[in-house]
């Protein structure tokens, strides 16, 4: 696979019916036409090949910046993967087990109680009766949440302390870490999945355990070693600003429909144009969609790309296997609120929801096809199965205003012929 967006091979020589693969492009490129989505870029791989490349509309609609492929996308929640993978590498150095305790590097989680009744200015905790491990933050069930969830009286403890959807100004990650320490977990650690901010502690994990800050982790041992030239905690210096994408919020339509429009959301967006304070490893990152095809291709390929391994096969296979107990799903274990995926038949592993029941999922999909996705719908899976790798970009949230991921799968799938 080269590197950019070069395509590498006719989808036909890949078993992709080319035909077929247009219907992918019409599909989101009537979003575009209808108004509803501001422009999009769509990858395709199979056996490692890019095969398919789509996109349509504008980065900058004010503007009259179409999407290019070199456009840099804010990745949100898709950077979680990133954080998790950087973690397992340090776990296959031998700097921790799966099963420490957290409160071994981060002693503020030690004393960390649990809500169980109350309101959130009059909580009633309890101790931790199991201390969070590592693994729980790699798999959300932790006990940390999201203050945007709006669902627990914890929630708006971390609302109440700056922590929505964002962090206070000018903390680091030490220091967002003291303060989600300082409110009470939703749950014991284990007992439960709930969809929070794990991954950012385990960002700060990375940080103390390798002595480095993690954006200086992400350049050295992953981004380095993959070729992923273009792929930053917010632009750097000399980036231009004009290549990033504009991000959008979803509008309300006509009363009781679904959402017809969108409009700028800059206040929010403006947070990408320079290197934060909070290096985020739950959704800091913002790049380019060829730098994540690599990343999403050395997942594919076992833990290696272009000559930079990053990770064993073995690991790769651990970390995409379903983790809830009794292989349970996500609606069945996890708090039905917010996930960028399904809950229905998807499980979750070390950073990652793959399906474990298709027909359950409710659509047509391979048995362990992995995947995650970021606040402003963008998105990307592997199937092990088919061999194929999708990635898909643009910058609208909510993630849930179309059902952009379920059509991913139904006309990759479709295309599939051989």
């Amino acid at each position: 696979m080269s590197s950019g967006l070069a395509l590498d091979t006719d989808p036909a020589e890949v078993g992709l019916d080319p035909a077929r693969l247009q219907r992918l492009d019409r599909r989101l490129a009537r979003w575009v036409d209808d108004g509803q989505l501001p422009g999009y870029l769509v990858t395709v791989s199979r056996r490692g090949r890019l095969a398919h490349v789509g996109r349509a509309g504008m980065r900058d609609v004010e503007s009259g910046l179409p999407v290019e492929e070199d456009t840099r996308w804010r990745i949100f929640s898709m950077t979680k993967p990133v954080t998790s993978v950087a973690a397992m590498m340090l776990y296959e150095e031998g700097a921790f087990e799966l099963t420490d305790p957290i409160a071994r590097w981060l002693p503020e989680f030690a004393e960390t109680r649990v809500y169980v009744a109350g309101s959130a200015q009059k909580p009633v905790t309890q101790p931790q009766v199991e201390p969070i491990r590592v693994r729980h933050l790699l798999t959300h069930t932790s006990g940390l949440t999201y203050g945007f969830h709006h669902a627990h009286p914890v929630d708006a403890m971390y609302r109440a302390m700056g922590h929505e959807w964002g962090t206070p100004p000018g903390a680091d990650s030490a220091e967002v870490c003291r303060q989600w320490a300082s409110v009470p977990l939703v749950f014991q650690p284990g007992s439960e999945w709930n969809y929070g901010v794990s991954t950012d502690v385990l960002g700060r994990l990375v940080e103390v355990v390798s002595g480095q800050p993690l954006d200086v982790f992400f350049q050295e041992r992953v981004f380095g070693p993959l070729g992923m030239t273009d792929t930053s905690f917010g632009l750097r210096e000399d980036d231009d600003p004009a290549s990033l994408a504009r991000l959008y919020s979803a509008v309300p339509g006509r009363p009781g429909g679904a959402a017809t429009g969108y409009a700028p959301l800059d206040t929010m967006g403006a947070a990408a144009l320079s290197k934060p304070a909070f290096l985020s490893g739950g959704g800091g990152l913002v790049g380019t969609a060829g730098d994540y095809v690599r990343f999403a291709e050395m997942l594919r390929r076992g833990g290696s790309f272009d000559g930079g391994r990053l990770l064993g096969p073995r690991t790769i296979a651990h970390m995409t296997r379903n983790h809830l107990p009794g292989d349970a799903d996500l609606e069945t274990f996890g708090r039905p609120l917010f996930a960028e995926t399904p809950l229905r038949g998807v499980g979750f592993g070390l950073g990652f929801s793959m399906v474990i029941d298709p027909v359950r999922y409710g659509g047509v999909a391979s048995v362990g096809d992995y995947s995650w996705g970021g606040a402003a719908s963008t998105a990307f899976y592997v199937d092990p199965v088919e061999d194929v790798v999708v990635t898909f970009f643009t910058q609208l949230l909510p993630s849930s205003t179309l059902p952009i991921r379920a059509y991913l799968r139904a006309l990759v799938n479709q295309a599939i012929v051989t």
